[in-house]
């Protein structure tokens, strides 16, 4: 019987079998392989996969994200190759598929769609107890930190992703999901750019009683405060609430959603 899901834009995604030679482009979604306990079955990675680190440290690098080299994916013969919508590129995805390869292509915009690509893998690989249980702690963290802000007024947040210029989220990304479900509010959700470039003056004018700086994709660190500390009269500012913290938080969907919940619901329901 065929191995069943959904890619990301809602098309069935089918195998005859459970994949035995994955190669991901995603360091999210390789380390979701190793958690499912499948780590040895993956034959390639990105240079920017680094967890877990003893699993990939000895895994052949097959480029970036954006800049795969396409020939090494090819020669690893893999039989499962994961991608995502916006961190690969749609040519890469179709010369790999041009030679016959399966290529999953994912892009989870929600907490709950981030739990749901688990269970996805887990079917690809024939993982699914491993995969429910990792999605259940998921969803119990998602309901508890969702409990606590129930009835509290939400927290305005402004979170970056870069500098010079400037560029946050809209309300259609996973990033401003985790914000919302922690009990904060995106002070750029209603932009009508998914990744829109802002000023720092239309950043006091939303004023944030939080802004959260991780550290990627921009790594965003001690000495570039300053500049935010300047915006002055900002209720961020004022109350110092003003935290550098792990990207990974933030962006990474999989088994670490638990925890980056819970995190993140500290920062922001203190």
């Amino acid at each position: 019987m065929a191995l069943t899901v959904q890619d990301a834009f809602g098309q069935p995604f089918e195998m005859a079998e459970p994949a035995r030679r994955i190669i991901s482009l995603i360091p999210s979604i390789t380390e979701i392989f190793f958690t499912l306990g499948v780590g040895d079955r993956v034959v390639g990675v990105t240079k920017f996969c680094t967890e877990p680190p003893e699993g990939v440290a000895g895994k052949p690098k097959v480029g970036g994200q954006k800049n795969p080299r396409v020939e090494a994916i090819i020669d690893l013969k893999p039989d499962l190759v994961v991608a995502n919508v916006e961190e690969n590129r749609k040519e890469h995805v179709e010369a790999l598929r041009a030679v016959g390869l399966q290529v999953l292509v994912t892009c989870p915009r929600t907490v709950r769609e981030g739990t749901r690509l688990i269970r996805d893998l887990g079917v690809l690989t024939a993982t699914t107890d491993l995969a429910e249980a990792v999605a259940a702690r998921c969803e119990t963290a998602l309901a508890e930190v969702e409990g606590a802000a129930l009835g509290r007024p939400p927290v305005r947040v402004f979170c970056p992703i870069w500098r010079t210029p400037y560029m946050t989220i809209n309300r259609d990304t996973f990033v401003n999901d985790m914000l919302r479900a922690c009990g904060g509010e995106n002070v750029f959700l209603d932009h009508p750019k998914r990744y829109p470039t802002v000023n720092l003056g239309e950043v006091a004018a939303r004023r944030p009683e939080v802004i959260l700086l991780p550290d990627e994709p921009f790594p965003f660190e001690e000495k570039h405060l300053a500049e935010l500390h300047a915006l002055g009269d900002v209720p961020a500012v004022r109350a110092g609430r003003l935290h550098l913290l792990d990207g990974k938080v933030l962006s990474w969907y999989g088994p670490r959603i638990a925890a980056s919940l819970r995190t993140l619901a500290k920062l922001l329901l203190q």
